[in-house]
């Protein structure tokens, strides 16, 4: 098979464009044509803000380039990751001009938050939802504080809104948990469209030992990822369980200062995966307190893969993936205490330790090998190919000039 992969790269490598990486990988383990088109957000240094903004809402130059691939490559399917904001929607039409289906991943909330996360002012936030204009966000500033930047993002959100884009140029969308597809579908996206497809780790790092005598949080060191509650419940935390801070943002500088302070906390920085799952897997668990609605969280799933417990916020995707597994606990989102008497319940009952570890592992086995996840995308291209045919049927072709 024939694949056409979209994603535009972000300026600080994230889980999107591992996710990225990583699926492209694995078609190609299993024999697949897989060309790539991407595009990084470095490219937006020195470009005018009237370009910048024209192209987030439609790309010309991508409309073009792709519309060139796809005649000479002839791919029987195109999966675009983030489009946001170098590529732009124009790439959906360039494929269905040209007869192509079209499957988009939906990775964050962008295609119904400007801000992409459900969250304002520390807290989720549902304003914006289901809007045809998602005017809070411009009142709010809700994309990077800045009014100007808002009001393109929720300006490229209602026009493709009014040209329907997101109901007749995509044929499927995948959600990360099942959670993620209920607000897209409150978020008035077409149910038969939306499929469920969770990210996967590979090559399997095999089952940790534990025993570090320390804890671990891998991600973006930003607000929403509940940096502030994590330092907070270390400050409760009694004991000399260590904690290894993974990743790098905004808030390193709090975080070095907290370090300073408190000589269990260590500062890593960025680590390449496998030298984050080499740490995991001597960690007493994993800790994910974000305060916004994850899509899905990888680092929970890097966990489960060496077979390290979890302890996460009771929040969309993360309590999804882990209640009812017997690999962690869930608490309160934001609160420190709660946080730091459940990492604590855990420091402190070894006899569950291996129950625990097992449970983990088995989650990984049965739901984010390559192997399972394999079979769910290509299940979900069918889907698209065969979308795309009734519309075929149903609908006469648009035309872009």
């Amino acid at each position: 098979m024939k694949i056409l992969l979209c994603h535009n790269y972000y300026q600080q490598r994230g889980g999107e464009d591992q996710s990225f990486e990583q699926e492209a990988a694995m078609l190609r383990q299993h024999g697949h044509d897989v060309h790539l088109y991407t595009r990084h957000n470095d490219d937006i240094k020195g470009m005018s803000r009237g370009k910048l903004a024209r192209n987030t809402i439609w790309n010309q130059e991508t409309y073009q380039q792709v519309s060139t691939i796809i005649r000479r490559e002839q791919p029987e399917v195109m999966h675009c990751n983030n489009t946001f904001p170098l590529i732009s929607p124009a790439v959906y039409r360039a494929a269905k001009d040209n007869g192509v289906p079209v499957v988009q991943s939906l990775r964050n909330f962008r295609l119904m938050c400007p801000g992409a996360l459900l969250m304002r002012d520390s807290k989720v936030c549902l304003d914006c939802l289901g809007k045809s204009i998602a005017w809070p966000a411009i009142v709010h500033r809700c994309y990077r504080g800045s009014l100007t930047a808002s009001a393109v993002t929720t300006a490229m959100l209602a026009y493709h809104r009014l040209q329907k884009t997101w109901q007749q140029d995509v044929d499927q969308y995948i959600a990360l948990t099942e959670f993620s597809r209920q607000k897209f579908l409150e978020g008035g996206f077409p149910a038969e469209r939306l499929s469920v497809k969770c990210n996967f780790l590979d090559p399997d790092p095999g089952i940790g030992t534990g025993g570090g005598g320390y804890a671990v949080f891998v991600g973006r060191l930003s607000t929403e990822k509940g940096i502030e509650t994590l330092l907070a419940a270390w400050s409760q935390l009694k004991g000399s369980t260590r904690l290894k801070i993974i990743g790098d943002g905004p808030l390193a500088e709090t975080i070095q200062q907290a370090a300073t302070q408190d000589k269990r906390i260590e500062l890593l920085g960025f680590r390449p995966l496998e030298e984050v799952c080499q740490i995991l897997s001597k960690a007493e668990c994993l800790v994910m307190p974000s305060i916004w609605y994850e899509t899905f969280g990888r680092t929970i799933v890097e966990a489960f893969a060496v077979g390290t417990p979890v302890v996460v916020s009771d929040l969309g995707a993360m309590s999804e993936l882990v209640t009812g597994s017997n690999a962690g606990y869930v608490f309160k989102p934001g609160d420190a205490q709660d946080l730091a008497e459940k990492v604590q319940f855990l420091l402190d009952d070894p006899s569950h330790d291996k129950e625990m570890r097992d449970a983990a592992r088995d989650e990984y086995e049965v739901k984010y090998t390559a192997e399972v996840n394999y079979s769910q995308l290509m299940e979900i291209y069918r889907l698209a190919g065969a979308s795309g045919r009734e519309q075929d049927i149903s609908c006469p072709m648009q035309t872009t000039s």
